[in-house]
């Protein structure tokens, strides 16, 4: 891995899979015996988007140009 300017890595995809690490989730890294770990903090991620929850929720059966009219309005 390189690290950038900026400090910053990318964890592989199967090793943020492996630990659960999705954005959103804290980490830490702690020292023991001159080796440092990645851990995954304890406690619930902090959700970085209210309306996630509701992502595909809508069951409308409106074309793209109803619904641009109807929230538009007439003019």
């Amino acid at each position: 891995m390189r690290v950038t300017t900026k400090g910053q890595v990318t964890i592989p995809q199967e090793i943020r899979e492996k630990l659960g690490i999705t954005p959103a989730v804290e980490i830490d890294f702690l020292e023991e015996k001159g080796r440092f770990y990645l851990v995954k903090r304890a406690g619930k991620p902090i959700k970085s988007d209210k309306f996630r929850r509701l992502r595909g929720v809508a069951n409308v059966r409106m074309t793209t140009d109803e619904i641009m009219a109807l929230t538009r309005g007439n003019r």
